[in-house]
């Protein structure tokens, strides 16, 4: 059985952040808890510096939620390197004030593994791009998601400087000195802390403290660090679980009820779903199907509301597995075939931490599994519930309404036929295919005119939903019968008008408003 839904008095705040937490360790090449242990060294060193509550419950939240920009800053990136994650993994091991190695090192994995040709391409590529590039997405996801998950301006701006440097050499916006709000500033330190603590002991994390000190830290703060290092990476060694980073959270702590939850879960769903563009807009649509075909079939509300959380949160687990994976035109191999089959199970291992959203961790671990044992993970149905099957359907089906890079989009009809075909193969259960079916088919649009937010009109609602989609303005410009001139005032007028700068900040604008793709059952050919 589903438990009973999320109420008020069960979720707090901090567990849907610590579970986007945990999936952004996954994306950036870290063990699960780096930040975890990121946010406990923040916190515990906000109190030997004399913070007030207010100022702890700041850093702890940006310790959290620090390098949740990086993220799809890394997926962005993904086309020059092989393995996004690992190159992830390796770039926090350099030292940023020393830009000639910095540029070495990637050189050396841009296009790592192509033929010559192929790889000089890219290096261009990326050359032209340039680093700043990179830093202003960054900060544009961070702001769009502190945004998003309503954590007040001072959060939010914090979560964006996550490139700035004390010195100002950082970017993109060269931020100086005190200008870095306090609790970047700590963050910094604690990021870096955590990391050579971990991979080559305290004294090493001092030494990178004490050498960057000025540079990239403040230095007062990195002083005081060095001052206290022993006694805090000591205490980290044994307080690194998900109940003691609750435990920590400055009060006071902030409940949430169903709605804001729902809220919360549906921006994860949207930043996961950002690590491709074939997959934008995926999550919420899967969610938004599969609950009303669970009360169409009879599901208690609490079930159905699980299963909606479930399907919103069911590919957290994609962020383990490298966008090259998700992108990739040609057939995988088998160790990348077998690194895709895992996410589900990188899913469930997110939210298992939780008691309040292990119960979701579950059945969103079951999202590809089949009746015929087939499925990612080879689960018999016997311990398939009903609304387990409901969201592998309703995954499978909205799936196939979404372009892959092998394969253009389905018509929903031909979808359809699909899963129906499934259940005659014996793979799924007629009776909640029918039900998939006809949710989808009540998904229709409305008919009378939307009011769009940010003030954008029409023509920018259709320009918008093809850049995001990563199409040039060329291709938008062939597709909407534009010259790419007007399609360039186009891009700059909806920048204007939702306060970002670069296509991953309207991205998660679109994301956030349900502005990418028609809702399921809808023309999606």
């Amino acid at each position: 059985m589903v438990s009973s839904p999320l109420t008020q008095s069960e979720i707090r705040l901090a567990e849907p952040i610590a579970a986007l937490c945990l999936a952004t360790d996954l994306a950036t090449g870290q063990p699960l808890e780096h930040g975890f242990r990121r946010a406990l060294l923040g916190v515990w060193l906000g109190e030997e510096l004399g913070l007030s509550r207010h100022e702890l419950s700041n850093v702890y939240f940006v310790a959290l939620l620090g390098t949740v920009g990086c993220t799809i800053e890394g997926a962005a990136f993904a086309r020059f390197f092989k393995d996004d994650i690992a190159f992830g993994e390796q770039i926090v091991l350099r030292d940023p004030t020393r830009p000639i190695e910095m540029a070495a090192f990637f050189l050396r994995k841009i296009g790592e593994g192509d033929p010559p040709s192929r790889r000089a391409r890219k290096v261009l590529s990326a050359a032209l791009l340039g680093p700043t590039e990179s830093q202003i997405i960054c900060r544009d996801v961070a702001l769009q998601v502190g945004e998003m998950l309503e954590l007040g301006p001072e959060i939010r701006q914090a979560v964006g400087q996550c490139h700035e440097h004390w010195d100002g050499r950082g970017g993109p916006r060269r931020l100086k000195g005190e200008e870095l709000s306090l609790a970047a500033r700590i963050f910094r330190i604690a990021h870096d802390a955590e990391i050579f603590n971990r991979v080559g002991g305290g004294e090493a994390a001092v030494g990178v403290i004490r050498q960057r000190a000025g540079k990239v830290y403040d230095p007062r703060i990195a002083d005081r660090f060095c001052e206290v290092a022993g006694h805090l990476l000591s205490r980290l060694e044994s307080e690194t679980t998900w109940d003691e980073v609750l435990a920590t959270e400055p009060a006071p702590v902030r409940l949430l009820s169903l709605q804001e939850f729902d809220s919360m879960a549906q921006t994860v769903a949207n930043f996961v779903d950002m690590r491709s563009a074939y997959t934008l807009g995926h999550s919420p649509r899967v969610a938004a199907v599969a609950e009303i075909a669970a009360r169409a079939l009879g599901l208690s509300d609490a079930e159905a509301t699980a299963l909606r959380h479930a399907g919103l949160l069911h590919d957290l687990g994609r962020a383990g597995v490298p966008v090259a994976v998700w992108n990739k035109r040609e057939p995988l191999t088998a160790s990348e075939w077998d690194r895709m089959k895992r996410h589900p199970s990188f899913t469930e291992l997110v939210l298992a931490r939780s008691s309040a959203l292990g119960h979701l961790g579950i059945l969103a671990g079951l999202h590809h599994e089949r009746l015929d044992g087939s499925g990612y993970r080879g689960v018999p149905a016997s311990f398939l519930s009903v609304a387990a099957q409901v969201l592998a359907v309703a995954d499978a089906y909205q799936t196939k309404l979404e372009s892959r890079p092998h394969r253009e989009a389905m018509t929903p009809d031909v979808a359809a036929e699909e899963v129906q075909r499934q259940a005659n193969q014996g793979r799924f259960d007629s009776e909640v295919v029918a039900a998939i079916l006809a949710a989808a088919g009540h998904q229709a649009p409305a008919s009378k005119k939307r009011e769009w937010p940010a003030g954008l009109s029409d023509r920018e609602i259709d320009v918008i939903r093809l850049a995001v989609r990563g199409l040039s303005n060329r291709q938008i410009a062939e597709t909407l019968f534009l010259s790419p001139k007007t399609v360039g005032h186009h891009i700059e007028h909806i920048y204007n008008k939702i306060g970002v700068s670069t296509r991953v900040g309207a991205t998660l604008f679109a994301l956030n408003h349900d502005l990418v793709q028609k809702a399921a059952g809808a023309d999606a050919s």
